[in-house]
């Protein structure tokens, strides 16, 4: 039986697909759970029609990812905290407390999307990966100051 993946299924393959699985599979499986629909002349069209639309607004989304990392770009983030001898945090500053300063300034962005290895835990200057799309990374400059 031909199906027609609305779910990325690891064993299947990506949404749009059309792919032929065992008919118990299918309707036992993955139409109820609305993992797929069945491979029809109106299915087939109505999937291609939808990913027009989806090619239209990945690129919308990629269009919109693109400016808010130039803007960012711009940005400093500059932190102040204490800090003891030889430029050591008590603490340490966190994608939590990047994302607050971030919010002050305008910019609403989860902080799931930074990219920290570990929290900053040195005074200084360092670079923070921020993602806001697969294909589109922007660096944001933090610099962490002595109280």
């Amino acid at each position: 039986m031909k199906v027609i993946l609305q779910e990325n299924i690891e064993t299947l393959g990506q949404i749009g697909d059309i792919v032929k699985v065992a008919p118990g599979y299918a309707r036992n499986y993955l139409l109820p759970k609305g993992f797929a629909i069945e491979a029809t002349e109106k299915n087939a069209k109505a999937l291609e029609h939808a990913k027009r639309q989806l090619a239209y607004k990945k690129n919308k989304a990629l269009e919109a990812a693109k400016l808010l990392a130039g803007k960012l770009e711009a940005v400093t983030v500059t932190l102040v905290h204490q800090a003891g001898e030889e430029g050591k945090l008590f603490g340490s500053v966190t994608t939590m407390e990047i994302a607050a300063f971030l919010k002050e300034q305008g910019f609403d962005i989860d902080r799931k999307k930074m990219a920290l290895a570990e929290p900053i835990k040195q005074l200084g200057e360092y670079s923070v990966p921020v993602k806001f799309h697969p294909e589109v990374t922007a660096n944001l400059k933090v610099l962490v100051n002595a109280a």
